[in-house]
């Protein structure tokens, strides 16, 4: 017994006379930009969040320009991450040459088909959360020295509205039938069409939607708007972190392993391994602002 997979098509739209698929994929990432932005100024006005801090980090202007550094630094962390974490042959394999045919590694321009690097090959693999943080965070950090901004203060801002993006892409991960769960037979439990072995498994795309972005969504509401953890910079930054890998490592006993991954000690994933970290840093980060706060 199995819940039937949904008829949705992974390609969203297709542009008339140019043929380019709009996958729901892009489209999770550019909602989440969107509505991050938005829920973004929303907590900018909220007066009543930055009493403490008596201004909130950013102006409008300055959120406007930060968020496209943000953009670029999920996009180019996300993948980097990937290959690194994932899938660091692509890193060695050399460039593989012209063929008879559409061979992987060649793409159509406009001066016919050429050869792109294995690292470029979004086809083979594609996006690492851990990967899009660490360059999120990179971007953050050289957008706030550019400006001489605090960023902790903007690193707690964009954590508020981190897990909206989050949960789109899963929910994008769903409709790709990729990412899918580990065999299980029960009532919720659903045949993926890439899935080889056609078994039931477990939706862990949509556990993760629901852990990674709307209740982690909800935890760091509460956490800024109850008990206003902008006010303590560094603060709202450790909760999500303890927060999504505590939401990750649980998902991750569901979700099928990487098969061209090795296998870790005692069960753990790539996943896990990567995840862990952040909850010592995010425990960190949020006693050192109680410490600061105290001394305040």
């Amino acid at each position: 017994m199995s819940l039937p997979f949904p008829d949705i098509d992974p390609v969203a739209v297709t542009i008339p006379v140019l043929g380019l698929p709009i996958r729901w994929y892009a489209l999770g990432y550019i909602a989440g930009l969107g509505l991050g932005w938005w829920y973004l100024t929303r907590l900018l006005g909220n007066v009543r969040l930055w009493v403490a801090q008596s201004t909130p980090p950013l102006s409008r202007d300055q959120l406007d320009d930060i968020v496209f550094w943000v953009a670029l630094g999920v996009m180019a962390g996300g993948r980097i991450g990937y290959v690194l974490f994932y899938e660091p042959n692509l890193l060695v394999e050399p460039w593989r040459t012209l063929g008879a045919g559409m061979e992987p590694g060649v793409v159509k321009s406009i001066i016919g088909w050429v050869p792109v690097p294995p690292a470029l090959m979004l086809w083979r693999g594609g996006m690492s959360f851990h990967g899009g943080l660490i360059g999120v965070t990179i971007a953050g950090l050289l957008f706030c020295r550019r400006n001489k901004i605090d960023p902790l203060r903007v690193g707690d801002l964009f954590a508020a509205a981190a897990p909206i993006g989050i949960g789109l892409v899963r929910i994008a991960n769903f409709i790709n039938a990729e990412l899918y769960g580990r065999p299980w037979n029960g009532p919720w439990a659903m045949v993926f069409p890439t899935d080889p072995l056609q078994t039931p498994r477990h939706p862990s795309q949509l556990y993760e939607a629901a852990l990674e972005g709307l209740i982690l969504f909800a935890v760091v509401r509460l956490a800024t708007h109850r008990f206003k953890t902008f006010q303590t910079p560094g603060a709202t930054i450790g909760v999500f972190l303890i927060g999504y890998a505590f939401s990750r490592i649980l998902v991750e006993n569901f979700r099928e392993p990487d098969a061209h991954m090795p296998e870790f000690p005692l069960g753990l994933t790539m996943g896990m391994l990567l995840s862990t970290p952040m909850i010592a840093f995010g425990v960190w980060l949020i006693r050192r602002a109680r410490r600061r706060s105290a001394a305040a």
